[in-house]
C-alpha cells in the first residue's frame, strides 16, 4: 500500500475483530519497525509492553478504568487482540547527555526545548502504527487517564523511570473505511513558507 493510500483512506481503527488474534510475526515486525525510530543522541529512552491475550487485555482495561466518566475513555472499553504500551525514560536522555560528547554532567532538564524522550517514543508509536495498516491491520494510539498510571504500573510491574505515553490497539478492523478527505483541513492553513504569514501553496 502506497503511504498516500494510508493517509487517505485510513484513519485510527477502535472496533476490532477481538476473536482474531495478529499473527506472532506480525507482532515482530510491527515491534521491530517501531525500535528503528530515530532518537536525540540515539539514546533509545523508550521501552514497549505488548499484551497480546484477552486476560492481559482485560487486566489492562481494569487498571486503566477511572472512577469519574469511564466510557468517557477509550482505554477503559478498549477489546482489541493486541495492545502495545509505549513507555518513554527520561533518566537515559539525561544520562545520554551527561556523557562527555555531550557535556551536560548535571543532567539537568532546563535546557531541553521539549521532552525528546516523549517526542521521540512518538516517533516509534507511529512507526507501529504505519507497519500495522502496511499489514492490513487497524491501528489507534488513545490517551491513559494520568490518575490511573500509577495502578496500570503496579498491575503490569512497570519501573517508575518508564513512564507510558498513551497504549495503541491494534487487530483486524472491524469498521468500514471511511475516506476522511473533506475533514482535512487544507495545508494554506497550517503550513507557512518563509514567513508564517505566507501560506505555502
Amino acid at each position: 500500500m502506497e503511504f498516500q493510500d494510508v493517509v487517505r483512506h485510513r484513519r485510527m481503527v477502535r472496533s476490532y475483530d477481538s476473536g482474531r488474534p495478529v499473527p506472532p510475526d506480525v507482532i515482530d515486525r510491527i515491534v521491530r519497525n517501531g525500535l528503528r525510530a530515530p532518537s536525540a543522541g540515539f539514546s533509545q529512552g523508550w521501552g514497549f509492553l505488548i499484551l497480546d491475550n484477552p486476560a492481559d487485555v482485560a487486566r489492562f482495561r481494569a487498571a486503566v478504568r477511572p472512577d469519574s466518566d469511564p466510557e468517557g475513555w477509550f482505554a477503559a472499553k478498549v477489546d482489541a487482540p493486541l495492545l502495545i504500551v509505549p513507555h518513554s525514560n527520561k533518566g537515559a536522555y539525561l544520562d545520554r547527555y551527561a556523557r562527555p560528547d555531550k557535556g551536560f554532567t548535571d543532567r539537568s532538564d532546563a535546557w531541553w526545548p521539549a521532552p525528546y524522550w516523549d517526542i521521540d517514543t512518538g516517533f516509534a508509536s507511529l512507526l507501529m502504527l504505519l507497519t500495522a495498516v502496511d499489514t492490513g491491520l487497524g491501528a489507534c494510539f488513545f490517551g491513559l487517564p494520568v490518575d490511573r498510571i500509577d495502578a496500570y504500573r503496579e498491575a503490569f510491574g512497570v519501573p517508575a523511570d518508564f513512564t507510558p505515553i498513551g497504549a495503541i490497539s491494534v487487530g483486524y478492523s472491524d469498521e468500514p473505511p471511511r475516506d476522511l478527505r473533506g475533514r482535512r483541513r487544507p495545508a494554506a492553513d497550517i503550513v507557512h513558507r518563509g514567513r508564517w504569514s505566507q501560506p505555502a501553496e
